[in-house]
């Protein structure tokens, strides 16, 4: 028993920040209904989809991973008797999640205040660049707007570069986590009063969330950040170092640890009682990394890697993707996992971060193709007769 397998979950997303969101939600459980209009389907089905690196049978990679776990039905949203169908969906739903422009959802007749009355336990939940509201919420936005109005840009990366975005899409990713978050506060906000609500969710929003205690240093000192690369603002050494083959992270955060780092590098030059405190480290960060740079290229990662391990320094290698997958800890904890396409053949993908002792069963289901559960969504939440689906295909209402 997965911990959401009580809720019904109508997904109008696509792209990115709202599919994730819904993904978020399959994983853990919710029956999460996609509804995607005939023809075509929703934009992301077409990503890749023809790519023979990036697809397997005609579906590409985003749609693989964002959509697993889910069922789709299609439902011709602008036809009147396709928006009474959906209203009857919706009555049966715990939640609607989308990510349309704003105004899109009252353009379509499907927002909270008209689902409300339908469903008075119905959460919608609508992933947007900017919000619902605020003098600028039409702004259009993908990813990188995002992470160019949260700020986060303006501190990644070197300090003499071009600004750099992060090589995740943050900005997309972040809204759909935090859709997963509002949405299941809503629902336990439900418990209490027996009535759904509205959340809002900006990705720019969620850009200023991340960036935290940054944010309130900021207004403190008065003082904007720049880039500073991969070293630390209070910390050294933490920093991305070369060794004789791959790049190394060390993090040093307290004396302790670099009294114990002082002892097994032991390089000359740093054994001096300036460097056993934070203040004189700060002061002297250029001398001291360079020394350290200097002593990790004489060996491997993997060499310093054991060193440090065993001194208990935080230190990582610089993973790039096919090393971060095969690592044995990710192995360990089923975060690869293989999901089937429905036509035949698998593929490999993340698996679901979050572990929960008594209700985490993890199960992939493939993700659907496009309409492939109609007749079942039909017959099983709306209880239509094999006729009654006939006649609403036979009208276009349904593909």
């Amino acid at each position: 028993m997965k911990a959401l397998s009580d809720l019904v979950v109508i997904d109008l997303t696509h792209m990115l920040s709202g599919p994730f969101g819904g993904m978020l939600l399959a994983d853990l459980g919710a029956r999460t209904i996609k509804v995607e209009p005939p023809g075509k389907g929703e934009l992301t089905r077409g990503l890749l989809a023809k790519d023979p690196k990036n697809s397997l049978n005609g579906m590409g990679a985003y749609f693989l991973t964002l959509n697993r776990n889910k069922e789709s039905i299609c439902i011709d949203l602008k036809n009147e008797a396709g928006l009474a169908l959906f209203y009857e969906l919706a009555g049966k739903a715990d939640v609607v999640l989308s990510n349309f422009s704003p105004g899109v959802t009252e353009r379509l007749k499907i927002n909270y205040e008209i689902l409300a009355k339908i469903n008075k336990r119905i959460i919608t939940c609508t992933v947007s660049g900017f919000g619902e509201s605020g003098p600028a919420y039409k702004r259009p936005a993908f990813d990188m707007v995002a992470q160019g109005y949260g700020g986060g840009m303006s501190i990644t990366g070197q300090a003499d570069a071009p600004p750099t975005r992060a090589g995740i899409p943050i900005g997309d990713l972040s809204g759909g986590m935090f859709s997963a978050v509002g949405v299941l506060a809503a629902l336990h906000a439900r418990e209490r009063t027996g009535r759904g609500q509205h959340v809002d969710i900006s990705m720019q929003d969620c850009q200023i969330s991340l960036i935290n205690y940054m944010a309130t240093m900021y207004f403190l000192s008065g003082e904007v950040p720049g880039a500073i690369g991969n070293s630390h603002f209070v910390h050294v050494p933490y920093n991305t170092y070369p060794t004789k083959d791959r790049w190394l992270i060390i993090a040093i955060i307290t004396d302790g640890g670099w009294s114990s780092f002082r002892d097994m590098m032991g390089i000359e030059d740093l054994m001096n009682d300036k460097f056993d405190t934070q203040p004189g480290r700060l002061a002297e960060k250029d001398f001291i990394e360079e020394r350290i740079v200097t002593h990790l290229k004489k060996k491997s990662c993997d060499h310093w890697l054991e060193k440090l391990a065993e001194a208990r320094i935080p230190c990582a290698p610089v993973n790039d993707l096919e090393h971060a997958l095969n690592d044995i800890q990710i192995q360990a904890r089923n975060m690869v996992v293989t999901v089937a396409h429905p036509e035949g053949g698998e593929v490999r993908m993340p698996g679901n971060p979050v572990k929960m002792s008594e209700t985490g069963d993890e199960t992939f289901a493939p993700p659907p193709l496009l309409g492939q559960q109609t007749d079942t969504v039909l017959r099983d939440l709306l209880g239509k007769s094999s006729s009654d689906i006939q006649a609403l295909r036979d009208a276009g209402t349904i593909g």
